[in-house]
């Protein structure tokens, strides 16, 4: 005669069931947060999964309180169900199976631990295995399916962005463009045009597994770093994000001289620096080192011994707030290294996004590289006056800035300049016809005078952060039989457009396609239409759809699908306003001032790129004021994770921000880096993989030490050596990496003191080749900081 259930019930240890009440207490407020967020999804036209799977759950949690195995049976019988409608609805896609299935899972295995299954079997009088038979086979179904979608084919894909269209290309002996001695890396992108490609072929792909540090040297004392160094001779010039400039031994590795160009403000940016020599003077400063700094100052310093150029400027320096507008401090400041052209140091200049409209002046200006007086300004609000303005007037206000690198052809004579937007960013109908024309452009300006030569806009009236955040990349391209002088821009909106650089004229075809879009605001007027590059691969990603939403549990997926829901997302260029919007790819940009790196001898361009989405909406001048958004005072903060922005001179304020769930898991679904190599003679995509891994990256702040390889946010560029390797730093999971160049195959890797959101460097000093990167984090990636330059190199016995 069985045992009756008070029996069974007295052997029952109280913290089993202690842990099965509080369990079936979790699983219905999960189930109530389904129930009730899956009927305002229903509500909004999405998934009625959420609504029916939460109100499973929370019938079965309360037969788990009564202790009944139907509680059991009902619960992985949803489970079975969620797994079926997972893969039903988005495939065999790994990332975005697991929010759906994944933590369901793993509270029905709590549920037939030993501990807590024998409660349910109890409650009838008998061994009940028939729900465990049920659990291993759905537990052995899941892994099956993620087993096989672990290496499976993105969601949505772009039928132009799929791999392998093409053998990578050979050598061609008509593509010029290498330039400059091998055995240095003079400018921020190596050459004057931005190639980041080395001729040296020392370390290839069938050594590269052996290379180690070769030594490591502190830039500074202030941790972030994301500037490119340069090597001129034997020596590297680097500077860190508070403009603390260093010299260092390019074989050892030893320090040569510091100067502190910070002018008393730190962590504020610094990309690079920039190098001189002139036959003009004798020592000091015949060689120079040129950077800008926080406090709006451009310095030169002598090269060889890190003091003041005297005879520059005054005492060395020109202030640069000169024929500025009044602003506050941090308004204007140079982030990008500066550019020499024709015995000119030509910059631009960073302006606070989004503050108030006037801001100071997006001006462009040449200062003469051994006496430091303005040669030429282009004013594009006054295009005749290329001097300073006379006194009690200033450079026009409120104009498009340039505060990515720039690229310059001194053959040519002509300056590439990369352009942003006029502030603030999401409203533009003050903007005047000037703005318009020559915002989020590319703009060839004479080196000599300072006159437009052409301008090509790739976002018509920009009103969502799109400025032309790369370094315009020159190089010459066989195209039809004839040699094409080239300039290569990509965009943060991932177009890729090739121009012919002495025209403009696209040497690809642009479309000026129909961007339809709901909503905005009545003052604005958008353009009807955008350029897309569509004749090459777009890496602005596939349209996002309802299913694309993502999150590490079932909760905020659903929380990421309502907003979704209640959005407008249009097109790429969905209009701003006071219902919110998706701007995909987010305003960080599918690319960013990484740029992309050429090899000129194989006509083959490598682009690293971010998917991402920002959520954008404006507020009435009223609610801006409510929330108390207003100008920032001195130094406003150059963080480019978005926030609310007061836009003051307009009638609206913005509320900007990554799109990420309640607990930081981004809202559309991995990979978000991705690592890709296009034939430029054809146009052809030749390979794209995920790049970097979720090390690091885990919601809520929380450490996450697994390389899943999810595709990581990146920020910096790479270089390509004629041995055909690929160097990068830039992903988020903090390693240096090598690649194989002609399929994208990891070949080596190294992690780094600080992430590396940096370009690395290529070069080689008494015949030994090295790789060197700025290991300093950025603080906009919230990743870690530090204040190193690593070098790696062969050992010394490499043979």
């Amino acid at each position: 005669m069985g045992e009756t259930y008070p029996a069974q019930a007295d052997r029952v240890p109280v913290l089993a069931v202690a842990l099965l009440y509080s369990t079936a207490a979790v699983l219905g407020i999960v189930g109530l947060a389904m129930l009730a967020g899956g009927f305002a999804l229903a509500r909004l036209g999405g998934s009625l999964y959420y609504l029916v799977a939460g109100g499973a759950i929370v019938v079965s949690a309360v037969f788990m309180l009564r202790r009944h195995v139907l509680g059991l049976w009902l619960y992985w019988a949803t489970v079975g169900g969620s797994i079926v409608w997972a893969v039903w609805e988005v495939g065999f896609h790994a990332w975005l199976l697991l929010p759906r299935v994944l933590v369901l899972t793993l509270f029905g295995l709590w549920l037939l631990l030993p501990w807590t299954s024998p409660l349910f079997e109890g409650n009838i009088g008998r061994r009940s295995t028939a729900p465990k038979v049920l659990a291993g086979a759905l537990i052995a179904a899941l892994a099956g399916i993620l087993l096989h979608a672990a290496v499976g084919p993105e969601s949505n894909a772009d039928p132009r962005f799929q791999a392998g269209q093409g053998a990578f290309p050979a050598a061609s002996r008509v593509v010029q463009g290498i330039g400059a001695d091998p055995a240095d890396w003079p400018s921020w992108g190596r050459d004057a045009g931005g190639s980041r490609y080395s001729p040296l072929d020392q370390i290839t792909p069938a050594n590269v597994g052996r290379l180690t540090e070769a030594w490591t040297a502190n830039v500074g004392t202030w941790p972030g770093m994301i500037g490119t160094p340069i090597k001129i001779d034997d020596t590297v010039y680097a500077c860190n994000d508070s403009n603390e400039l260093a010299a260092i031994d390019a074989a050892s590795g030893q320090s040569r001289w510091h100067f502190d160009a910070t002018g008393g403000r730190r962590g504020l940016g610094c990309r690079g620096v920039a190098y001189y020599r002139t036959a003009a003077i004798a020592e000091p400063c015949a060689e120079r080192i040129f950077t800008a700094n926080a406090n709006s100052q451009l310095i030169a310093v002598d090269a060889r011994t890190g003091r003041l150029c005297a005879g520059f400027g005054t005492g060395g320096v020109v202030d640069l707030r000169e024929g500025l507008s009044r602003a506050p401090l941090g308004y204007y400041r140079v982030t990008s290294a500066p550019t020499v052209a024709r015995g000119k140091i030509v910059v631009g200049g960073w302006i606070s996004d989004g503050q108030y409209w006037g801001e100071p002046s997006g001006v462009i200006r040449a200062f003469d590289a051994v006496t430091g007086r303005l040669a030429w300004a282009w004013d594009m609000g006054r295009p005749d006056r290329t001097g300073a303005p006379p006194p009690g007037q200033t450079y026009t206000p409120g104009t498009p800035n340039s505060w990515a690198p720039m690229s310059a052809d001194d053959t040519l004579g002509l300056v590439y300049v990369p352009t942003g937007n006029s502030t603030p960013d999401y409203f533009g109908a003050q903007r005047r016809p000037f703005d318009d024309k020559y915002s989020s452009s590319v703009v060839a300006l004479d080196a000599e005078t300072g006159r437009v030569r052409w301008s090509f806009q790739t976002v018509h009236h920009d009103l969502w952060d799109r400025d032309v955040p790369a370094q315009p990349t020159l190089v010459d391209l066989a195209v039809g039989g004839a040699v094409r002088h080239a300039l290569v821009q990509p965009t943060k909106g991932g177009e890729i457009f090739v121009l012919d650089r002495i025209t403009g004229q696209p040497i690809f075809p642009v479309t000026e396609t129909p961007m339809p879009s709901r909503g905005g605001v009545p003052e604005e007027r958008p353009a009807p239409t955008q350029p897309l590059s569509n004749a090459l691969p777009s890496f602005r990603g596939p349209r996002l759809r309802e299913i694309d939403m993502w999150g590490v549990t079932p909760l905020d997926q659903l929380y990421c699908r309502i907003e979704y829901r209640k959005a407008r997302y249009d097109s790429n260029y969905t209009r701003p306003g006071l219902t919110p919007s998706i701007l995909y790819p987010s305003s960080f940009g599918a690319i960013n001032w990484g740029s992309a790196t050429i090899d000129p001898v194989h006509g083959v361009m490598f682009v690293n790129s971010n998917r991402l989405a920002t959520y954008l909406n404006l507020m009435t001048r009223a609610e801006s004021d409510a929330r108390g958004l207003k100008p920032q005072g001195n130094w406003s903060s150059a963080m480019e994770v978005g926030g609310g922005v007061a836009q003051l001179g307009t009638p609206y304020g913005a509320a900007v921000k990554f799109w990420l769930s309640p607990i930081g898991a981004p809202c559309n679904a991995p990979p978000y880096g991705h690592l890709s190599a296009i034939d430029l003679a054809s146009g052809k995509l030749l390979w794209s993989h995920p790049f970097g891994t979720a090390k690091g990256s885990a919601p809520l702040g929380l450490p996450q030490p697994l390389p899943l390889p999810m595709g990581a946010l990146n920020h910096g560029g790479s270089v390509a050596t004629r041995s055909g390797l690929l160097f990068i730093g830039a992903s988020k999971d903090g390693y240096i990496r090598a690649f194989d160049a002609r399929t994208g195959r990891e070949l080596w890797k190294s992690a780094l003191p600080g992430s590396g959101q940096s370009t690395p460097i290529v070069y080689s000093v008494g015949g030994r080749q090295f790789v060197v990167i700025s290991a300093g984090g950025s603080a906009a990636l919230q990743v870690k900081l530090g204040t190193a330059l690593v070098a790696y190199a062969l050992p010394v016995d490499r043979k």
